[in-house]
């Protein structure tokens, strides 16, 4: 079949369209600029269309000759967007209906009722399925309320609030019951709706096997990340507004989508059928647990973070990996330190340095206070300087480097070294060899921390003026013992 994604650079539709490729569809994506889909892995296996939603005239060509047209865009975050997406479901429609379309597949909210029809991106979500299904194409309406995959906006706000806030005071929501769904789970959900039959228009809602609390997701999560229980105060003063602005300043997801998703979840959001079954069976092992929904999330941040690889994210895991196209706030706080240096030496002399770091060579910067960092770690129990390396100018992928372990290395090019000393967190260094011309070279170092609760957070504080002291000295006497 020949599918069309329209909101292939947000998270769902961004996951879903090599999800589709790899079921044998032809995917067309719909996007206001093609170069945002540049470089994301699966770029030159789909055809790009410029088109906006918002304008019709743009539409004919993305919609020519499509089987199954996805909506998977909306407005959130942006003045008035239960307007424009009203409109721009309206010309989608229209388009779909002209082209001459067969299937219709939307990923929709929770039906609102009672006071949740107070909440703007719940009645939005559902003008859209209403105005999808009155278009004269068969379509299929799929309704989940909180998606659990590293990248969703609702996913962000519960690990954000869970990893900083070891105690909380929070609104009465918290204890709102909510149904669940992993991002992977949705995504099987929607590639098979491409193939229902024809007389299939209807909404379903779909979640997963788990009804919990918010409170409840928060102290889960805080369980499968390790971290301590949480100490939650549900309270009566704090409104939606309010609860918006708290979820604001505690985490970076913006306010201008934090305040729509709090007002969402003032009521309870919980599968009333799961009539989606007479047509999409369940996996073999059924639908997927939240622990093992945030688990995956989790689990994909630590290679994703230091350095994503494409070519490697498949199978039904590769959901959890984050996309190119994700936010800037999504997949957790991730602390940096980068320093770069041209080296007037070619990358064969460069590489000879980097490869001999550590044991007897050193770290090329303060050796007092790398010495103190090694005695440091021995006294709460971690492995110090002590280690060394088995060969002074050879590594193997594995072995020991004094308080580090060697990941990977690329000969030439790439050393990564991931941390083995006591941390709240875990940390990686990376040390890069680029060519830069006749006779010259680039060295890249990147330091990388994945705090691991508000302790986590703490220690990079304290010791980020020493970073700015060690980190740029090692990278300037690399450089210089190369030459």
């Amino acid at each position: 079949m020949r599918c069309l994604v329209t909101g292939a650079t947000g998270y769902i539709g961004g996951r879903l369209a090599p999800r589709l490729l790899a079921q044998g569809h032809t995917v067309r994506c719909l996007a206001r600029k093609a170069g945002r889909l540049r470089d994301v892995p699966w770029a030159e296996q789909v055809e790009v269309t410029e088109g906006d939603l918002r304008r019709p005239e743009t539409l004919p060509a993305a919609f020519d000759q499509v089987d199954v047209a996805y909506y998977l865009v909306h407005s959130l975050g942006q003045a008035g967007f239960e307007d424009a997406d009203r409109e721009a479901a309206t010309n989608f429609a229209t388009a779909a209906r002209a082209a001459g379309v067969r299937r219709i597949v939307y990923l929709g909210g929770p039906e609102p009722t009672g006071v949740a029809a107070t909440s703007p991106h719940l009645r939005s979500r559902a003008e859209v399925g209403r105005i999808l299904l009155a278009s004269g194409v068969p379509t299929v309406v799929l309704r989940a309320a909180v998606i659990i995959g590293s990248g969703s906006a609702s996913f962000e706000m519960l690990r954000y609030l869970t990893e900083r806030l070891p105690a909380m005071v929070t609104p009465r929501w918290v204890r709102n019951r909510i149904q669940p769904i992993a991002v992977r789970d949705v995504l099987s959900y929607l590639a098979a709706c491409a193939e229902l039959p024809p007389e299939v228009n209807r909404a379903f809602d779909i979640g997963g096997p788990d009804v919990l609390t918010f409170r409840d997701m928060m102290q889960r999560y805080a369980a499968v990340a390790g971290l301590r229980r949480r100490i939650i105060l549900p309270v009566r003063v704090l409104t939606p507004s309010l609860s918006s602005h708290w979820v604001g300043l505690i985490t970076p997801v913006p306010n201008a989508i934090a305040r729509p998703l709090v007002e969402s979840l003032i009521h309870e959001a919980v599968a009333h059928e799961h009539d989606i079954a007479r047509y999409v069976p369940d996996p073999p092992g059924g639908l997927t647990g939240f622990d093992q929904a945030v688990g995956l999330a989790l689990a994909k941040v630590r290679d994703a973070e230091v350095e994503t690889r494409w070519s490697t994210a498949s199978g039904p895991d590769a959901p959890a990996e984050p996309l190119p196209s994700d936010p800037k706030w999504s997949g957790g706080t991730v602390y940096t330190d980068l320093r770069e240096q041209v080296v007037d030496a070619p990358p064969a002399a460069l590489w000879r340095v980097v490869e001999g770091v550590g044991g007897e060579h050193g770290w090329y910067s303060f050796p007092l206070a790398w010495s103190v960092r090694g005695w440091l770690d021995r006294l709460v129990g971690g492995v110090g300087l002590r280690r060394g390396r088995r060969d002074p100018h050879r590594l193997q992928v594995g072995e020991a480097l004094d308080f580090w372990r060697v990941e990977e290395i690329v000969p030439g090019e790439l050393l990564r070294l991931r941390a083995e000393m006591r941390l709240p967190g875990r940390a990686w260094l990376e040390m890069r060899v680029e060519a830069d011309g006749p006779g010259r070279s680039r060295y890249v170092q990147r330091a990388v921390f994945l705090p691991h609760g508000l302790p986590g957070h703490a220690y990079w504080a304290a010791v980020t003026p020493f970073h700015a002291l060690v980190f740029a000295g090692m990278a300037r006497n690399i450089a210089a013992h190369a030459q």
